[in-house]
């Protein structure tokens, strides 16, 4: 602030040194983080899952200020990010995956993450068949994808002038904060690291359970199994961060939720299953598979305990303890023969693995009709109650509960 009967030129110097705000270094970084907080929940909201997903509805006032705003603190091209993500969802892990680590290796995406994405922005083709339903206003046209740089321009104006030369530092976070978080971060380590809910048909992973420095992009398995969902968290001990800005926005009517996760719903156990019961496997594939899986977990355990009580070695079964429930695609080579020696060990997890491969062939299979699925799949609960194995009856009986 300029003072009575103080120079110009102190004034300046006073100016350049600390900026028309003169706050601790402390109100400053977090004046950093909740700016960057804002622009990674601007990512989620508009850019992934309004844009790319149509998983929601935005008032054009929340839409406008979410564009403005990645404009300022991005340069975000919105065409661009929707176009590179849909490619991604539709050719995953595949060599036209515009930045899977699985392609390109977890280094190059977690170091090189936004050079891929320039490299795929510059790719015609991507934006002309996935860029389609973006924005294309006057604003859209002549200022927010014309002059894209100008906006980090203008941000860089405005922290220079409430922080003086600190604001390069802040400016600096601000501009390498998402193409470290999303492009190599979320690109990279959530497909590489991390815990699976679900065995979606790629290699996501959910980083944490805890969707909050990300803005809930850390439960990237969750949104693989259910791209156009608006809420990423499915478990009761995650949370999405995203997900509460969303809600707080459709209390004040600016976003209209349009899909959320399926809950699985259980009602009276059908006496056989039935067409009604292969509807709701096919619909709740992902969460049954999931449920299955738990199954599995617990026949693992009686396994050991009995291979214990006999005296007998389980490290044989112990060694693939983490492939048991996983598609045979997902399996790494060199696991295989564990996994086989597993089996070989423990018919009842051989007749489980065996038999989940048979309940995934249900939604699978585009050659049977729906009354040929529905007796096969009636002929595998038939199988599964008379196995003696605890965890397929108990499964078989709350598949036969499962409402569509």
């Amino acid at each position: 602030m300029y003072k009575e009967g103080q120079s110009l030129t102190t004034f300046l110097l006073d100016w350049a040194s600390v900026g028309l705000w003169d706050i601790s270094a402390w109100a400053m970084v977090l004046f950093t983080l909740v700016m960057t907080h804002i622009t990674m929940i601007c990512v989620t909201i508009f850019l992934h899952r309004h844009q790319a997903h149509r998983a929601l509805d935005l008032h054009p006032a929340a839409s406008h200020f979410f564009r403005f705003w990645l404009w300022l603190t991005t340069g975000q091209v919105t065409k661009e990010w929707a176009a590179i993500h849909r490619k991604h969802h539709a050719k995953c892990e595949q060599r036209d995956d515009p930045h899977s680590p699985q392609v390109y290796g977890i280094k190059t995406v977690l170091l090189q993450g936004y050079e891929l994405y320039r490299k795929e922005a510059s790719n015609l083709d991507t934006l002309a068949r996935y860029g389609h339903g973006t924005p294309d206003d006057w604003l859209e046209r002549n200022v927010y994808s014309r002059f894209s740089s100008a906006g980090v321009i203008l941000m860089l104006l405005i922290d220079l002038t409430l922080f003086g030369a600190a604001g390069l530092a802040v400016w600096a976070v601000q501009m390498m904060w998402t193409p470290v978080m999303a492009a190599g971060i979320i690109n990279g380590a959530a497909h590489y690291w991390g815990y699976r809910n679900f065995e979606a048909p790629d290699a996501s992973t959910n980083i944490s359970p805890w969707g909050v420095l990300i803005a809930g992009e850390e439960l990237h398995n969750n949104h693989h199994t259910y791209p156009t969902s608006a809420k990423l968290s499915v478990k009761p001990y995650e949370f999405d961060i995203g997900w509460m800005y969303i809600s707080l926005l459709q209390r004040l009517h600016l976003a209209k939720v349009k899909k959320t996760p399926p809950r699985l719903a259980l009602g009276s156990v059908r006496p056989v299953a039935d067409e009604q019961t292969l509807e709701a496997l096919i619909h709740n594939r992902f969460e049954l598979m999931a449920r299955y899986a738990q199954g599995m977990r617990s026949a693992f355990k009686q396994e050991v305990k009995a291979l214990r009580a006999r005296q007998a070695d389980a490290s044989v079964i112990r060694a693939a303890k983490s492939w048991l429930h996983r598609d045979a695609d997902k399996i790494p080579a060199e696991m295989a023969a564990q996994l086989a020696a597993a089996r070989a060990a423990s018919p009842v997890l051989d007749k489980m693995v065996v038999m989940r491969e048979e309940l995934r062939q249900m939604w699978l299979n585009r050659l049977h009709t729906r009354e040929q699925l529905a007796a096969e799949l009636q002929a595998w609960c038939q199988r599964a109650e008379a196995s003696g194995i605890a965890a397929l009856q108990e499964f078989s009986k709350k598949l036969r509960a499962v409402q569509a």
